[in-house]
């Protein structure tokens, strides 16, 4: 499930195409519902994880959260 949001999420910020003769594009709101379903979910699990799976979904919104930001910071640049 964290991967599959995980991969929403990226594609939702741009960072990866369904199709290559498409460029990416971002859709910030839907990647923020998505990146706060990752949230929810981490709270939700909160001391039912092991470490590995604890670690993954920490790094992963960590990652999400910070490549969210820049999202926002470059589409009011441009």
């Amino acid at each position: 499930l964290v991967y599959s949001l995980t991969t929403q999420a990226q594609i939702q910020l741009g960072l990866l195409r369904m199709d290559e003769n498409e460029p990416p594009r971002a859709n910030l709101p839907i990647a923020r519902h998505t990146i706060d379903l990752l949230s929810m979910l981490q709270e939700k699990t909160q001391g039912n994880l092991s470490l590995q799976e604890k670690l993954l979904l920490e790094n992963t919104l960590t990652d999400l959260r910070f490549r969210y930001v820049q999202a926002m910071e470059a589409s009011k640049k441009g």
